[in-house]
């Protein structure tokens, strides 16, 4: 089998993540119904941490125990990485001892040096540019509530992160709109995106334009990891950004709420909208798990028949 990372969501094409999600819902079912499931059998996972977290390391780690396999954590605090070592050289020696490599770093060019001297996948876990698992979760999420995300409105409200990113990737990809506000100087760079036109996305100065007729809408946390010096002039920022019930109310009458967490209450999005009928934040969190598996299966195994 050829060698395949994920580290982008373009990495993969539309056939590929139609068969990711079919393999998604049967492995859910499986862990549903308390039926073992363990293709990877005798296979490791390697995970790298230089970001902290909770749902990362949670679902790759529980997915992977899940899945037969066992997967063992390694922070850059607590390796040589930590102490200056090259990532070319880590990449070189972890690759040889393990089956896959987990990465939630910074730099994106980080993930791309290991990847380039690893022997075996590499997914990207998070970096500041992009998020592809969190985003194959929110869209397996949407289609588990809502069917087909080919031809709907995504608003995105807030600061153009890693997760916006990969929302504008996403959106070529499954033909969507995505409708982008964000406060000046926060706006969106295509070309580091890699978007190949302006045909899946608009920019809205106001928020509540963007919101209006959205099949979903979401947003994230106003300062990212990284970011924490800026913390008080991004509040003053986006101060109009805030996901509340008149914002929402101007959506679709059943469109959906989505953050990937953790989320800072009244601050990106009200109480109400988050702990509210439209949100379903826990269910977009618990696939994390479920579509991860998919893709660690699909990485190591390639295309299988079981239950599909």
């Amino acid at each position: 089998m050829q060698l395949k990372h994920f580290l982008q969501f373009n990495d993969f094409c539309r056939d590929e993540y139609e068969y990711l999600f079919e393999r998604t819902r049967w492995i859910k079912q499986e862990f549903k119904q308390y039926r073992q499931y363990w293709p990877l059998n005798d296979r490791t996972l390697a995970m790298i941490f230089d970001k902290n977290s909770t749902r990362t390391r949670l679902s790759f780690e529980a997915g992977m125990h899940q899945l037969g396999g066992a997967a063992i954590y390694l922070s850059t605090r607590d390796t040589q990485l930590g102490r200056g070592e090259p990532v070319e050289d880590a990449a070189r020696v972890i690759s040889r001892m393990v089956d896959l490599v987990m990465v939630r770093t910074y730099q994106h060019d980080t993930i791309k040096r290991f990847a380039e001297n690893s022997r075996v996948p590499v997914i990207n876990g998070l970096t500041d540019e992009y998020h592809p698992c969190q985003i194959m979760s929110d869209i397996f999420t949407y289609i588990e509530y809502r069917g087909s995300i080919e031809g709907k409105t995504v608003a995105w409200i807030g600061d153009s992160n890693n997760m916006c990113n990969t929302w504008l990737q996403a959106a070529e990809i499954f033909n969507f709109q995505v409708h982008v506000s964000t406060p000046p100087g926060y706006d969106i760079d295509p070309e580091r995106i890699g978007l190949r036109g302006a045909t899946h996305y608009k920019i809205y100065a106001n928020p509540r334009e963007a919101v209006m007729s959205a099949d979903l809408v979401t947003t994230d946390v106003w300062t990212s990891m990284g970011f924490e010096e800026e913390i008080e002039q991004r509040k003053n920022d986006f101060a109009a950004f805030c996901v509340n019930t008149e914002m929402m109310s101007l959506a679709k009458s059943d469109a959906l709420f989505m953050h990937c967490l953790p989320a800072h209450r009244d601050e990106e999005v009200s109480a109400e909208v988050l702990d509210g009928p439209q949100s379903v934040v826990w269910d977009e969190a618990e696939n994390r798990l479920h579509t991860q598996k998919a893709l660690m299966e699909y990485l190591l195994l390639g295309k299988i028949n079981i239950g599909i």
